[in-house]
């Protein structure tokens, strides 16, 4: 009896300060991503780190975590842009957006059929690799009546490749000397979600952050008309559809910054805050990505991600180059 107690009395002891732990690691790390010390891709890294050595602590609340900070970061950048240049630096993006998001639909849909992958997994890879990746998997899932398991293959798909492409994309843009614009045209096509076109164009340069946000919003808007393609195909036209509300406070962010002269006085300071919370937006991201997670994607639906984001990363890649 006495050996029972003090086992559980060990065993509490160990949940208690090993949670601490966790707890501590995380929130360190947390504050780290805070400061000018880490940049958004090192931000992924460490959560990656986080999440395969101590877990995350407050997976629960994540998804909402990151949904908050990114949305919120990306009205902030609007301080940081004019409306003009930004108009003029993406209206040359935007045919081709309509393009490469209809053919990486249709190259999904039949990269799906191959793999065999389950239909409504496959339909939520191809969305949120054509439009602005876990956004559109939110936005499309409840459309669609996709249950958890299908939902987090598609997220865990999504995030992989994200994590991949916030690494090499500035790489490949450096040694093939593409230059601001072509980089944000680029990155805001073949990068799945936001976080990660952000901060991939965000380490190129101003103004390549600059045309990739514009172009990935307006890419994003496109959730809507998929939204209502989806529930007609799947046969549920009563889910009622959020559009992305953030995307016009971030378009008036912008035209406050462009005809509001007396704004720039603050303006430098919320856009360092959004950078701040794009790289926290990562940290979590990447924290979210656990071994069961990766684990739980299986080998076919990330083999329709890999293929369907090898197609249209190169064919965005070959338009930018020359083309643009």
């Amino acid at each position: 009896m006495q050996n029972h107690q003090s086992t559980v009395k060990n065993n509490e002891f160990i949940f208690f300060f090993g949670n601490t732990f966790q707890k501590i690691v995380f929130f360190v790390c947390l504050l780290l991503c805070c400061t000018s010390f880490i940049e958004p891709g090192l931000a992924l890294f460490l959560g990656l780190i986080i999440a395969q050595l101590t877990g995350h602590p407050y997976m629960k609340y994540n998804h909402k975590a990151t949904h908050f900070l990114l949305q919120f970061s990306v009205v902030g950048l609007g301080f940081g842009m004019n409306a003009y240049s930004a108009v003029a630096a993406g209206k040359d993006g935007i045919v081709f957006t309509v393009f490469s998001i209809f053919s990486t639909l249709l190259l999904g849909c039949f990269l799906g059929k191959i793999f065999k992958t389950e239909n409504k997994t496959s339909f939520l890879i191809n969305s949120g690799t054509a439009i602005c990746g876990g956004s559109a998997i939110a936005a499309i899932a409840p459309v669609i009546k996709a249950n958890e398991k299908q939902i987090s293959v598609a997220l865990g798909t999504i995030f992989i490749l994200n994590a991949i492409a916030l690494f090499i994309f500035p790489m490949i843009g450096h040694s093939l000397n593409l230059s601001q614009t072509q980089f944000g045209t680029w990155c805001a096509i073949a990068i799945h979600d936001t976080s990660s076109v952000v901060g991939a164009a965000s380490k190129y340069g101003n103004k390549a952050l600059e045309v990739a946000t514009t172009i990935k919003l307006a890419r994003a808007l496109w959730i809507i008309p998929l939204a209502f393609f989806a529930g007609f195909i799947f046969k549920n036209k009563s889910k009622k559809i959020t559009p992305p509300y953030f995307i016009g406070l971030f378009i008036v962010a912008m035209l406050l910054n462009t005809y509001i002269s007396e704004l720039k006085i603050i303006t430098p300071a919320i856009v360092r805050i959004a950078k701040t919370g794009l790289t926290l937006t990562l940290f979590l991201i990447g924290a979210e990505l656990s071994r069961s997670v990766i684990k739980s994607v299986g080998v076919k639906p990330l083999l329709q991600g890999i293929f369907l984001w090898i197609f249209i990363a190169g064919m965005a890649l070959i338009v930018v180059k020359y083309m643009f």
